[in-house]
């Protein structure tokens, strides 16, 4: 009886060890099959972002060449500003704007900030603004560029707007969701208002982006930034 008692015991042993083993197995595998899609995922979104952003900076080229025409000719500097700002997981990089501001602007910034207490400062008739600035602005000129930083992957088409640096400092848990995901040329709140939306706002609507994010929601984005653009709701 104790002999039979054994085997029957091995037995039961032996097929939970096999049980647990298959399992394991088969979790392995989907966690495999989990990564890739993933990994495809994200290949398939920087092929998009170099293919779409290639093909803009060939058709803008134009609208650079005039706007960098303007910016020589009504105030003195470059052509072209950069500006540090906070990328995904805290990684900083310069990103490319057309310049829209006297060169002392950066100077005239802390004066100018001083008399509010928002984390993200913009404010209507800026007098740091140039005059052809307030028109490249409008129409988001100034922002072309960036398909420079999308291009080299510091950035991506559909994302959270890159914050500065002394902005990022003052992010609660909540607002540093931001930079779960890449940074982008334009958003769900640029698309809603710009900067006619409170900082909470602007905060809240790329929560919701992040949490839903898919390829139709990236679309819808898309086709809600041409007029967003052409409007100039919200642009200063």
């Amino acid at each position: 009886m104790d002999a039979r008692a054994a085997a029957r015991t091995t037995g039961t042993f032996r097929r939970q060890m096999t049980s647990a083993t298959s399992f394991g197995r088969a979790r392995r595998f989907f966690l495999r099959r989990l990564l890739w899609l993933v990994d495809n995922g994200r290949r398939a979104r920087r092929a998009a972002d170099v293919l779409a952003a290639a093909l803009c900076l060939v058709l803008a080229f134009p609208i650079l060449v005039v706007a960098a025409c303007g910016i020589k000719a009504t105030s003195k500097g470059p052509v072209l500003f950069s500006q540090r700002r906070v990328g995904q997981h805290g990684r900083d990089f310069m990103m490319l704007k057309l310049r829209t501001m006297y060169v002392d602007a950066e100077a005239r910034r802390a004066a100018l900030f001083s008399d509010t207490n928002e984390i993200r400062f913009k404010m209507r008739n800026d007098p740091r603004i140039t005059p052809i600035g307030g028109w490249l602005r409008r129409f988001s000129i100034d922002e072309l560029p960036q398909l420079w930083n999308v291009l080299v992957g510091d950035m991506t088409l559909i994302g959270p707007r890159p914050a500065l640096c002394a902005e990022v400092d003052k992010y609660d848990a909540i607002a540093l969701r931001r930079l779960e995901v890449q940074q982008g040329l334009t958003c769900l709140w640029q698309v809603s208002g710009r900067s006619e939306l409170s900082f909470e706002e602007q905060v809240q609507l790329d929560i919701q982006y992040i949490d839903r994010t898919s390829a139709a929601n990236d679309l819808r984005v898309l086709a809600r930034t041409i007029p967003a653009v052409l409007s100039g709701r919200g642009a200063y």
